[in-house]
């Protein structure tokens, strides 16, 4: 898995959003590099040091927030082809990279563009640490590498701000690749009013499964060398229990009813990285999947030849699925 804004602004944003994007077209669609900055501002703590809005689809941001000590996170925000012009709102896919990776990942790398063209979904891709887990952790000797609290607190209300989305449980989907897809399954059950559907790719899903825990000993170990210098993300040599639990999904299964579920995991890893990864990522999902089956929730499994990665083909049937789900534009 390694691999407060001002109320009356909030609203005049939300609903002056079609037109303020509309009016910043210019004749060869690309927006006027005036008029972003009007539409999309600070708020909730964060405060914008980076932009990037000249590309018609992809946009950039780079923050500074009391969340994250020593740098400044990013996020790219991938717009629908006609939103500066439709008026309308989306549902919003958060999707989040897997441990030594960082937000531009599945752009780069991924075809992300591509695989959401002309679909009707506005998709957010964060910075989430190197081997951050989407978590507050217990310790740090870096400063402040509260990633939960900036996804949860800080951007998600910002997201709905400055863009035209449905703040609502049917208008937000939650899905990642590895550390990612532990995320997705740890946001969509910790936080069960935010997102109507979760997908893990890759993802593990049992803190306490995998062979003696290995899910947590792994957190622990890759936060302490590559993100929190030393420190870790629920406790060394003893684990805040209450914290993993929390965290876990096996111990959170009744948080994925009513939810669109869907998880992938490979069953032939060659390399010796993509067999350590993907033995526990399957061993784990098939063990959140019988607490699934036990609970009489249904979810969407694949599970695949293949080791440690993100498959095309099943992100797209994700997306689409994800597109399905949730409220349409």
């Amino acid at each position: 898995m390694l691999t407060a804004q001002n109320p009356t602004r909030r609203s005049i944003l939300k609903s002056a959003g079609g037109l303020t994007a509309a009016a910043a077209l210019g004749a060869g669609g690309v927006l006027a590099s005036a008029s972003p900055a009007l539409a999309v501002g600070d708020g909730f703590g964060l405060h914008i040091t980076e932009r990037g809005e000249q590309d018609h689809r992809m946009w950039y941001y780079r923050f500074q927030t009391s969340a994250i000590g020593g740098w400044t996170p990013a996020v790219n925000v991938l717009l629908p082809d006609g939103y500066h012009t439709s008026g309308r709102r989306y549902p919003v896919l958060y999707l989040l990279h897997g441990g030594l990776e960082d937000f531009i990942t599945f752009d780069a790398h991924h075809n992300i563009r591509g695989l959401t063209a002309w679909k009707n979904l506005i998709v957010v891709m964060p910075d989430g640490g190197r081997a951050g887990w989407y978590s507050n952790p217990v310790s740090t000797n870096v400063g402040a590498r509260n990633w939960e609290h900036f996804h949860i607190e800080q951007l998600i209300p910002w997201i709905d701000a400055n863009f035209r989305t449905y703040a609502e449980y049917d208008g937000r989907a939650v899905s990642g690749f590895s550390m990612g897809g532990f995320g997705a399954l740890k946001y969509a059950a910790k936080y069960y009013g935010h997102f109507a559907s979760v997908s893990a790719h890759s993802g593990p899903a049992n803190l306490r499964g995998g062979n003696g825990d290995l899910v947590t000993h792994w957190a622990n170990v890759s936060s302490a060398a590559v993100e929190l210098g030393g420190g870790s993300i629920y406790g060394m040599p003893f684990w805040d229990q209450a914290r993993v639990s929390a965290d876990n999904p096996c111990e959170r299964v009744e948080s994925y009813r009513n939810k669109r579920v869907f998880l992938v995991a490979g069953t032939s890893p060659q390399d010796i990285q993509g067999y350590a990864n993907e033995t526990t990522v399957l061993a784990t999902q098939r063990e959140f999947k019988w607490h699934l089956d036990r609970a009489g929730i249904p979810y969407e499994p694949h599970e695949v030849e293949g080791g440690h990665g993100v498959r095309p083909h099943l992100l797209e049937r994700d997306i689409n699925g994800v597109i399905a789900r949730l409220r349409k534009a």
